[in-house]
């Protein structure tokens, strides 16, 4: 999949984990300077390299990612130096200002990065337009690649976006562990592309929830290096909100593909609250139900066990009307009401079973209280999601 005018990308293995062959660092960069928008974890532990991009981006501009798996550079001895090592070997490679420079890191925290491994490995990254192997090789625990490209106009001039993230563990609303990188060819101030990506990142990435454990690396970055020639987005108005419009679908598909690609998921659950009172009072509920490890545990066996869905919501904090309540599962076999005003009914199990045995099942949450919605996405907790975290670091 081309990358946007100007951009190029890279990947080469360079052993970090050592019992594994695949290539696991990436470069990311564009040959102008791009103006960057960043979001990073909540959680107060952060990862060195976190710490190191939020330095390099007060001014909101950088040229290139580099981006190793394996190993996550989180509180682990030289942190900090590492990271910065990291970041001067890409500067050297692309002969740029190591302060052109952002690194990522994703893997096991409190062990030391190889960066002898890296320094002299990454020589051998040839640079093309494609992504795939730079989405590959930022991948841990995550079973597929994870790209979305889109196109759209401002003022008669074509935008591209592309998009890829890894993310599998960990996951859950206030980012997961995940890393995601967008690059657009789009002319935007940066103060204006750091608004639209943080007004983004609460509607996509941050309803997502696999475990509901929130790791010490995440981050987005999305990179705009104007190459477009579109007039420069400068202010509010109709060619900020196409652009937002277009990072949104991107964000949004990457954030679907992280819930299905969740570890050890058989499928995929999308919640949707509806005629709630406001869109929080639907997100707190959707998001409460997608992290709740009862309902995740009942979709893997199959069990329309709406009782759990009530449960969740009855302990998000969000004020409701148990009484108002119904909710439908759904999916490619069908739909099925399970509850109507709070309460159980008849239903087929038989039918349940057929409808929650597919790989995409949707639960309607109707609230009769308002007129918002929200959506978030999970998966199902299986037996494979304890086996890749019981033995992960060997």
């Amino acid at each position: 999949m081309e990358t946007p005018k100007g951009f190029f990308a890279g990947a080469c293995h360079c052993g970090i984990r050592s019992e594994q062959s695949k290539d696991d660092v990436a470069i990311l960069y564009s040959d102008t300077v791009c103006q960057v928008g960043a979001v990073y974890t909540k959680n107060r532990v952060k990862a060195d390299p976190l710490l190191l991009d939020k330095e390099v981006l007060k001014n909101h501009e950088a040229q290139a990612i580099i981006v190793n798996s394996g190993n996550a550079n989180a509180c682990a001895p030289n942190g900090m130096i590492n990271a910065k090592k990291e970041q001067a070997a890409a500067a050297s490679l692309l002969n740029l200002p190591a302060n052109q420079v952002l690194v990522a890191s994703t893997g096991v925290i409190g062990v030391e990065l190889p960066i002898d491994r890296i320094e002299k490995n990454i020589q051998s990254i040839k640079f093309e337009k494609n992504i795939e192997l730079a989405a590959k090789a930022i991948m841990t625990t995550d079973t597929r690649e994870k790209i979305v490209s889109l196109k759209t106009k401002i003022q008669g001039k074509e935008i591209s976006l592309l998009g890829i993230c890894k993310g599998s563990g960990m996951i859950h609303p206030n980012m997961g562990t995940m890393l995601a990188f967008i690059l657009t060819d789009c002319t935007i101030e940066g103060n204006l592309l750091q608004k639209v990506l943080l007004e983004n990142t609460t509607k996509t990435f941050n309803r997502v929830s696999v475990d509901g454990d929130t790791s010490t690396n995440d981050m987005c970055i999305v990179m705009a290096n104007g190459q477009a020639d579109n007039p420069m987005i400068a202010d509010e108005g109709e060619d900020l909100n196409t652009f937002k419009k277009a990072l949104h679908q991107v964000m949004e598909q990457l954030a679907i593909k992280i819930a299905k690609d969740g570890e050890g998921a058989s499928r995929l659950i999308t919640c949707t609250v509806k005629q709630a009172s406001s869109e929080q009072q639907a997100e707190i509920l959707a998001k409460s139900v997608v992290s709740s490890s009862l309902l995740k545990a009942a979709m893997f066996g199959h069990d329309a066990n709406w009782g759990r869905i009530l449960c969740a919501m009855g302990y998000s904090g969000a004020e409701f009307d148990p009484t108002l309540v119904d909710v439908v599962f759904s999916s490619s076999e069908g739909k099925i009401e399970v509850c109507l005003n709070g309460k159980g009914i008849e239903f087929s199990e038989e039918k349940a079973t057929q409808i929650l045995s597919q790989d995409e099942v949707f639960i309607f949450i109707n609230l009769h209280s308002g007129d918002e919605q929200c959506t978030c996405w999970g998966c199902d907790l299986t037996y494979d999601y304890v086996k890749i975290n019981g033995d992960y670091r060997s």
